[in-house]
C-alpha cells in the first residue's frame, strides 16, 4: 500500500493549520504535489550549480571542453534518475521494489541485447558480402585461424542472411555442409583459390 498523507504526517499538520475548510480534503493531494515541486526544484537548481562548478573548473584548468558536455550529460542522467527514485518514494514505492524490478529488466535487455546483437551483425555482415564480394559462389575458400594455420575450407554453396554454406570435401570422406555465421568472415582471414580470384578480378575489369 502505498504512505498515507494524513494529518499525522508533520508537513501536512502544519499546512492544515494555514488553509481553508474547504482545502482540508484535498490536504494530501497539496502536500504530495508541493513535495514533487520541491524535489523538481532543488535537482534543477542543483544541476544548474554543479554545470558551473564544471566550467569553471575546466576554463581554470585549461582543461578540453569535452568535460563540460560530458559533465553536463552525467549531472542530468544521475538528477534525473535521483528524482524518480525521490518521486515515487514519496508515492510510496519501496527503493527495494524498484531496484529489484531494475535488476531484473536490465538482465533481460542484457540478454535480449546480445542475441539480437548476433543476429543483426550476422545480417549486416551478409549485406556486406553481397556488395564488396570477396568471393562468389562456388568458389573455394579457406578461413584462416591465426596465421597460416589452416581452418574450415569448402565451396560456397549459399550466402544466407544470417549464415553462409559451404560444401567440405576432405579425402576419402563423404562431403558435409558447413553453415558458417557471415560475422566470421570479417574476424578472420579468408583465402580463396588463385584461380578463383583472377577470375573474380578479370569479371570486375
Amino acid at each position: 500500500m502505498g504512505r498515507s498523507f494524513t494529518s499525522r504526517n508533520p508537513v501536512s499538520a502544519a499546512m492544515k493549520d494555514y488553509l481553508p475548510d474547504w482545502a482540508h480534503p484535498w490536504l494530501e493531494v497539496i502536500t504530495l504535489g508541493l513535495q514533487i515541486v520541491l524535489i523538481i526544484l532543488a535537482a534543477v537548481l542543483l544541476r544548474a550549480l554543479v554545470v558551473r562548478v564544471i566550467a569553471r573548473i575546466v576554463k581554470h584548468q585549461s582543461l578540453p571542453l569535452e568535460l563540460i558536455v560530458g559533465g553536463r550529460r552525467f549531472t542530468s542522467i544521475f538528477l534525473f534518475c535521483a528524482v524518480v527514485l525521490l518521486v515515487l518514494d514519496r508515492f510510496g514505492v519501496s527503493g527495494t521494489v524498484l531496484w529489484t524490478a531494475f535488476t531484473s529488466f536490465a538482465t533481460v535487455a542484457a540478454v535480449a541485447f546480445f542475441a539480437a546483437w548476433s543476429v543483426l551483425s550476422n545480417i549486416f555482415c551478409a549485406v556486406l558480402l553481397y556488395t564488396t564480394r570477396p568471393f562468389r559462389l562456388h568458389d573455394r575458400i579457406e578461413i584462416l585461424e591465426n596465421g597460416d594455420k589452416p581452418g574450415l575450407s569448402g565451396e560456397v554453396l549459399d550466402i544466407r542472411l544470417i549464415y553462409t554454406t559451404l560444401r567440405e570435401t576432405p579425402a576419402d570422406k563423404e562431403a558435409t555442409l558447413l553453415q558458417v555465421p557471415n560475422s566470421l568472415f570479417f574476424q578472420r582471414m579468408v583465402r580463396v583459390q588463385a584461380s578463383t580470384a583472377e577470375t573474380a578480378v578479370a569479371e570486375s575489369r
